[in-house]
């Protein structure tokens, strides 16, 4: 015959202003019950007498859920078991000792400086990695062009260009407004209104174009290439792309980084166009300034050299963002928790890198298409 052992549920009561507990105070018996015994206890709070000569059993979890409720200091009249007693104050001594400090290595800021250099480090090699291995498939395509993942090329150019095109038309009209209302505001004071022109037309074309449209398919386009490879690897795809013998830089990486590198330049020079557009309506409302006039202008004040300089960015922005969400995508671990994590890696890291491009761009280039 098997035995069963019965636990009585514990109990909270206030009579004459005493605290009255009756049952078991322990882990199994308050589990069922916990949300409501806090409730009654935070309601009784306030209460200095506290009856516990009905409780039949007290645990270290118990004792640790009426520590708390008394704010680690008893009450002022407290009735209790002695056994019950020696459990509290147990608790009570454990609450008021102190943990050991850590001794700190003097070596410690330079393990805390070298972690995330020592990261850098194998996330730059890991990219090289993949750019040699793109050097190898080009090679090794220029010699087989019956095997181009043409497919791949025009479906990514399709989902990176053609259906980005609203939203950097969208942005682009939003910045050319403000940029040349803010102007707009600043030259007119010094009867200078001209020279709008030279500011929309250098600011948008050299800077502001590849910049912002490489912000937006950072954002956009590389998040959804290192989600969808990183999908791919939690579902095993890319492992069975090796099973069948499929280069997955060739069909993956590869048609990525040629569709970003094609659609990159033309998005600029788009977003560009529909900026100056959205800047001409903003200074013909302010200043006065017709469009015939601004069109006439801006060749003769922006040389042509600084388109070239857009579209040269634009090729390397989007190589560089395609390169970037490619190697987070492939980092990605077969969990939920790391798919996420990558993603959000590769925009940042991406934005992140087309900032330090274009800042490389700019000492590179300052001779280049600036009017002096």
């Amino acid at each position: 015959m098997t035995a069963h052992v019965f636990h009585s549920a514990p109990a909270v009561s206030v009579t004459q202003g005493v605290v009255v507990l009756q049952g078991e105070w322990t882990l199994r018996a308050l589990t069922p019950e916990l949300r409501r015994m806090r409730r009654l206890l935070d309601q009784a709070r306030d209460i200095a007498s506290w009856d516990l000569a009905g409780v039949s059993r007290l645990d270290n979890f118990g004792a640790q859920l009426l520590w708390r409720h008394w704010q680690r200091s008893r009450p002022g009249r407290l009735v209790a078991a002695p056994e019950l007693l020696r459990v509290i104050d147990a608790v009570e001594a454990l609450g008021d000792a102190r943990l050991p400090a850590t001794p700190r290595h003097w070596l410690a800021p330079i393990h805390a400086l070298g972690d995330p250099l020592l990261a850098l480090f194998a996330h730059i090699a890991e990219l090289m990695r993949l750019v040699g291995q793109i050097a190898i498939d080009l090679a090794y395509l220029g010699a087989r062009p019956q095997q181009w993942p043409i497919k791949e090329f025009s479906a990514n150019l399709f989902k990176t260009g053609v259906r980005a095109m609203p939203v950097t038309a969208l942005v682009g009209f939003l910045i050319g407004v403000v940029l040349s209302y803010l102007s707009a505001l600043q030259l007119k004071a010094f009867g200078a209104d001209i020279f709008i022109v030279n500011i929309l037309g250098l600011g948008i074309i050299r800077e502001l174009g590849p910049v912002l449209v490489s912000v937006l398919v950072a954002g956009r386009s590389g998040s959804a290439m290192t989600a969808q490879l990183g999908v791919m690897r939690v579902t095993e795809e890319i492992d069975a792309l090796a099973t069948m013998g499929i280069s997955r830089h060739v069909r993956l990486v590869l048609p990525k980084v040629m569709a970003l590198a094609v659609a990159m330049p033309l998005l600029v020079l788009w977003a560009s166009g529909v900026a100056i557009l959205g800047g001409m309506v903003s200074a013909r409302l302010q200043l006065g300034i017709g469009f015939g006039f601004f069109l006439q202008t801006l060749p003769t004040v922006v040389p042509i050299a600084n388109l070239y300089i857009a579209i040269a960015k634009g090729a390397v922005f989007g190589v560089v963002i395609a390169l970037v969400a490619c190697h987070f995508g492939l980092r990605v671990k077969p969990n939920t928790e790391s798919l996420s994590a990558n993603t959000t890696a590769s925009v940042v890291s991406a934005i992140t890198a087309v900032i330090l491009m274009d800042a490389v761009f700019a000492i590179a280039t300052r001779h280049i298409g600036v009017p002096l």
